[in-house]
């Protein structure tokens, strides 16, 4: 993710500090630097631009309220000149609807917290040059995922200053009501290739109803991806106002920096997802994951094709052999610098295969340049150990990438071959586009080598989680209590996975006559749990796993939502350091 504004493929700078280019990626998204501020905009000098103020608004019973937060921060004066204008341009606080209306409506009606008597002269408070109002619904329902999609929706419709302009139209998850324009599909971004005119700086009163909620929501839907054109960000800076405790002039700094981290980590995730597949390969890929965990303290190991053949990786091998691109296996561990005894060990698996085109089974040839984003799962994993590592979690933590690509040559495993796995089990191939979990069956032995107490792994593996739980909503299989559990995290931080079974039925369905497993099941029904059962074999019973599939959810090919855009989306990096932070707390 860059800092600049300005990103360009022969150009693009580094992340922010905490990413480096160094062995990268050509390519990088971008995301704004956060902050928070708890003075309300008395804190700003009158001289300080704010290009866009984000509030709050709630559909109420009588219609558009405004409340809470923005009560904080505008005087009795402003808060009503803004509900006129909002109420006359057809504004009601729905869920997602945003609408922008100028800035000037503050300037006519009293200085910004003025705490002067009547016959006092009014200070002068910052030019805001427009008001971008976002609906939270019922506020009786607001929880901390209507937060992070409000400052998602809010981030996706801010305009550069110098694009400002009349007439566009914003609304319900951005396409409703605007009095001076939002974007009307709620993600407005303007490609400009002059550097010299800065992004906008936002300035969000979302943090007054959850500081690390809107600061997430608010990083996250800024994330712009321009690959190999040149683009320019909206915004440079977002400050969100928040309430301060003991007299602080700043949230508590731990908030702020979780969420940093973690909308960094995201993003990162999201970038290697969106890295075009002659760019991220298994050995640069492996490469490029090592430099960089070895910055954050994380040891890296690499297992080439020679070492991968030589020690019986055999379902890597069988993979990656149809390319002239070599498999890879990438070993990362993070060790906390205070380790007790008894502390949990976590090891995290992810599918990276950085290009499927199905093998010998072909897939058909629509739509395949989405299959970059096969390696989705394993983008998750190295973003969560990053991001574990910065935040000093007291849980061992490893993580095992397998990464190949799957194509079709002479050298190509075929259907009907049998392949044996690292640790002896051995599976007949009946398709080889169900290449995933022949890859993650090698690593979540060589992972559960180690004497985990959590598994936790996930992969892009299965078409059926989209048939079965649509293109947002992950499934969870494994372990029934870890599941259940895993589940309840990814929905509370809004990813939203659901508890899925593990039939035996389903099982017995693997069954082959001439190994130890079959990598299909010959009937159509419950093609998602029937991949998570085949990898149940690949794992102790003392271990506590999960298997979450992302196959829809790692990739949006329709238009941005919320906090997610176009593209990588990032899941369930989210998800995975909740779980170990909380593993981590005991």
């Amino acid at each position: 993710m860059s800092t600049s504004a300005s990103t360009s493929g022969s150009s693009a700078s580094s992340s922010n500090a905490s990413f480096s280019d160094a062995a990268s990626l050509s390519a990088r998204g971008y995301i704004p630097a956060l902050d928070t501020r708890t003075d309300g905009l008395k804190s700003f000098a009158p001289d300080e631009p704010i290009d866009t103020l984000v509030v709050a608004v709630f559909k109420g019973a009588n219609g558009l309220e405004l409340a809470g937060g923005p009560g904080e921060v505008l005087t009795s004066e402003q808060e009503i000149a803004l509900w006129k204008l909002l109420t006359a341009v057809g504004a009601v606080g729905s869920k997602g609807e945003v609408t922008t209306v100028p800035g000037e409506v503050l300037a006519g009606a009293g200085a910004v917290n003025a705490e002067v008597a009547s016959d006092e002269a009014v200070p002068a408070g910052p030019a805001v040059e427009r008001i971008l109002a976002v609906g939270l619904g019922d506020i009786e329902e607001v929880t901390d995922e209507t937060i992070r999609e409000a400052a998602g929706v809010a981030s996706r419709n801010v305009k550069r200053p110098q694009a400002q302009a009349e007439g566009d139209n914003a609304g319900a998850d951005g396409a409703g009501t605007s009095a001076d324009g939002a974007g009307a599909d709620g993600a407005s971004q303007d490609v400009d290739t002059n550097s010299a005119n800065r992004g906008a700086h936002v300035v969000s009163t979302l943090g007054m109803f959850g500081t690390e909620a809107a600061l997430v929501g608010h990083g996250l839907g800024a994330y712009s991806y321009f690959g190999q054109r040149a683009g320019t960000a909206a915004i440079d800076r977002i400050t969100v106002l928040t309430h301060g405790s003991d007299g602080n002039a700043s949230a508590p700094e731990d908030t702020v920096k979780r969420a940093r981290i973690v909308v960094e980590s995201v993003c990162f995730a999201r970038d290697l997802v969106n890295a075009p597949a002659n760019e991220l390969y298994p050995e640069s890929y492996a490469a490029i994951a090592a430099h960089q965990a070895e910055e954050f303290g994380i040891k890296a190991e690499i297992l080439d094709e020679k070492q991968l053949e030589e020690q019986g990786f055999g379902g890597i091998i069988g993979v990656g052999k149809g390319s002239a691109r070599a498999p890879r296996l990438l070993r990362l561990t993070y060790t906390p610098a205070e380790t007790k005894d008894g502390a949990p060990f976590v090891a995290l698996v992810g599918k990276g295969i950085t290009f499927d085109t199905g093998g010998i089974s072909l897939k058909p040839g629509a739509n395949m340049w989405d299959m970059i984003s096969d390696m989705g799962g394993s983008a998750a994993v190295i973003a969560s150990i990053y991001a574990v590592a910065r935040l000093g979690v007291p849980v061992k933590v490893t993580a095992t990438v397998p990464m190949a690509e799957n194509m079709p040559s002479d050298r190509a495993t075929r259907p009907g071959d049998i392949l044996r796995h690292y640790g002896g089990l051995t599976t007949e191939v009946l398709n080889t586009d169900a290449e995933g979990r022949l890859v993650l069956a090698d690593a979540i032995v060589r992972a559960c080598e180690d004497k985990p107490d959590y598994l936790i792994e996930t992969a892009t593996l299965t078409g059926a989680q989209m048939v079965a739980l649509g293109n947002r909503t992950p499934g969870v299989m494994g372990s029934i209590d870890f599941r259940d559990r895993v589940a309840m995290i990814s929905q509370e931080v809004g990813e939203n996975a659901w508890p899925m079974p593990l039939p035996a039925e389903l099982d017995d369905a693997l069954k082959s006559d001439v190994a130890d497993l079959r990598n299909i099941s010959t009937t159509r029904w419950g093609g998602m749990s029937v991949a998570g059962c085949y990898l149940s074999h690949f794992v102790p019973d003392d271990v506590e796993w999960v298997h979450i599939d992302i196959a829809g959810p790692a990739y949006n090919t329709s238009a941005p939502h919320g906090y997610t855009p176009k593209r990588g989306t990032g899941v369930p990096v989210r998800t995975i350091v909740e779980t170990i932070e909380r593993i981590g707390r005991g």
